[in-house]
């Protein structure tokens, strides 16, 4: 019984693979930027599980890129060095002090964990920031936020160059300004749609702790064109936290990426079922002027 159980379930996994070939196929090749948030950092078998999906995703001939947050653990290194934070309209004001932990914390310690559980997963990856190369070079986005940062020009020479190599890069949301003068924080999702923009990137997967875009009745809406979006918006269907990441992912499409798609990060392998299923998982933002969706 138990050997007829586990044939059936053999049998489940090759039909599985079977059904994902024209998606595999169609992603060969094709640039996918993940935002990684830095909630889903804090438990070991999500960070195993995700580190799995980046390589597989790289082992059937996708480029994918890591982008990480770090917010909690920049928070908790704040608070055991004693550094007192500031608030502008519900904002961190970013001073020297704050910057210096902010890039140890997310150049250093999160970034290196994540290059290491994708380096336990047999991938190969390395871990740079926005510094590097000039990839990310930032305006000072409000001066009464101090070291925040507006991405106002992209490198992704660097990005390229790891692709060639069959390296996944993973790369911490920290920008440099003009002329390679000072250090800046950039939010995440900022951070991913600017990369992705300027790699023309076939998808941005944002993984965030919602199941994705929800309409006035509360039903995810599995796939939206930014004109859609604008009228959500004005309408007050998205609202709250989901405005930054919509307006992300409009941001990243007229910067020429294909696709955009809200995704739950807590869902296992959401980022297989997106790519690799006829299901998808989350809402896809993209162009209305491109055919019918194609998973």
């Amino acid at each position: 019984m138990r050997q007829r159980s586990m044939n059936t379930d053999w049998i489940a996994t090759a039909r599985t693979l079977s059904e994902a070939l024209p998606y595999l196929q169609r992603y060969t090749g094709a640039i996918v930027v993940v935002k990684f948030g830095g909630n889903a950092m804090g438990d070991d078998a999500a960070m195993a599980e995700f580190a799995r999906d980046i390589v597989l995703m790289r082992q059937v001939g996708v480029n994918p890129v890591v982008v990480h947050g770090g917010g909690p653990m920049i928070n908790d290194m704040l608070k055991r060095l004693d550094i007192k934070s500031e608030f502008v309209r519900g904002k961190r004001v970013t001073d020297k002090a704050t910057i210096e932990v902010v890039e140890m914390v997310l150049s250093g310690a999160v970034n290196s964990r994540i290059v290491q559980a994708i380096m336990e997963q047999d991938g190969r990856a390395v871990g740079v920031s926005g510094k590097d190369d000039e990839l990310m070079v930032c305006e000072q986005d409000d001066p009464e936020l101090g070291f925040v940062g507006r991405p106002v020009q992209m490198n992704p020479q660097v990005l390229h160059d790891m692709f060639a190599a069959g390296i996944i890069p993973v790369v911490a949301p920290i920008g440099t300004g003009p002329d390679g003068r000072g250090t800046y924080n950039v939010n995440g999702d900022t951070a991913a749609g600017a990369i992705a923009g300027a790699l023309k990137a076939d998808r941005l997967l944002l993984l965030t702790d919602v199941s994705g875009v929800k309409d006035s009745e509360g039903r995810v809406v599995t796939e939206l064109t930014p004109e859609d979006v604008v009228r959500m918006t004005d309408d007050g269907v998205i609202s709250g936290g989901m405005i930054p990441k919509t307006e992300t992912a409009l941001k990243a499409i007229q910067d020429g990426v294909r696709g955009v798609v809200i995704i739950d990060g807590r869902v296992p392998n959401a980022c297989l079922l997106e790519l690799f299923t006829e299901h998808g998982s989350g809402s896809l933002i993209r162009a209305s002027n491109l055919p019918p969706r194609e998973r």
